[in-house]
């Protein structure tokens, strides 16, 4: 697995029965806490690997700092946060580099290991598959609202604690059902990792944006215009490959596109295997929303819909 359908690791096979997933991520700080930073930046690199059903091994540490002027027990939080997310994920932190930077940014290089036979990708979905959907969205709208100081905290809470999860539970409920295709909601929003699935699958998607979950407080925010740039961009990408329903309001249709930091993941699943997921992940108390489904029209679109 390659570049060639943007799906979100490399792929190479080592053995019939050993393939490794490899991935980079990391970004500038989207909270105050640097710890609570380092664990979100971490989650979100380590999310790749579970969307592609395999199970992290090893993580580098990518650091930028301002060594000079910046505190240094600001960077050790950053890595520690960094470091007990890897723990918790069950990996093991081999190393890693720094360069000297004026803004502080933070990430992993992550080796995962998967079966290839189990390997999940964002190619596989059919039409009947249902459309899952394993964390709210809303925290580039929350974010954005942070830096503003205009975010309430109940908002804030919610989205510190969702991006700060791993999707190690959800993967872990995938392999054990059964699954069509996935990708985790990051920087392109659900909407542009969605037609990235689509395009992939050479399939149409139906999304119900009523059955969407919000975090508390992202439409109400989105609504007074606390949009992060990312969300125009996102909106732009996608505009010509899916049309939006009538009555769609428009908070909610510029959440669809609101870059996510640390997202859930997307599953295609086929019907009779849909009771099956949802039982795994409520099991592993992940909360999950059916947000749509697969269909045998145009390939490489989405329609969304707006069905409360």
């Amino acid at each position: 697995m390659g570049i060639e359908t943007a799906d979100d690791a490399g792929v190479y096979l080592l053995t019939d029965e050993i393939a490794l997933i490899q991935t980079v991520d990391f970004f500038t700080p989207v909270v105050d806490d640097p710890y609570l930073y380092g664990q979100i930046a971490a989650a979100n690199a380590l999310s790749d690997v579970y969307a592609m059903g395999g199970r992290p091994l090893t993580a580098l540490n990518i650091i930028c700092y301002p060594s000079s002027c910046g505190e240094l027990e600001t960077l050790t939080a950053i890595l520690k946060g960094g470091a007990d997310k890897i723990k918790e994920a069950g990996a093991l932190l081999v190393g890693g580099h720094s360069v000297e930077d004026r803004e502080p940014k933070y990430g992993l290089a992550v080796t995962g290991l998967v079966h290839p036979a189990k390997l999940i990708t964002n190619r596989g979905a059919r039409p009947g598959d249902r459309l899952v959907l394993t964390k709210r969205i809303g925290t580039g709208v929350i974010t954005t609202a942070l830096k503003a100081d205009l975010a309430p905290s109940q908002a804030v809470t919610a989205a510190c604690r969702e991006m700060a999860t791993l999707n190690r539970h959800a993967a872990e409920a995938m392999e054990e059902v059964g699954v069509s295709a996935c990708t985790d909601i990051t920087g392109f929003g659900l909407l542009g990792h969605a037609l990235a699935l689509a395009q992939a699958s050479g399939v149409h998607l139906r999304l119900n944006a009523a059955a969407v979950p919000l975090l508390p407080a992202a439409e109400e925010l989105a609504a007074s215009g606390l949009l992060p740039a990312g969300a125009y961009a996102n909106r732009e990408h996608v505009a010509a490959r899916v049309s939006f329903a009538t009555g769609l309001p428009q908070a909610l249709g510029d959440l669809l596109c609101d870059p996510q930091t640390s997202g859930g993941l997307l599953i295609a699943v086929a019907p009779d295997r849909l009771n099956r997921l949802l039982t795994a992940l409520s099991h592993r108390r992940v909360t999950a929303a059916v947000i749509g489904s697969v269909t045998a029209e145009e390939a490489g679109r989405i329609t969304v819909v707006y069905e409360p």
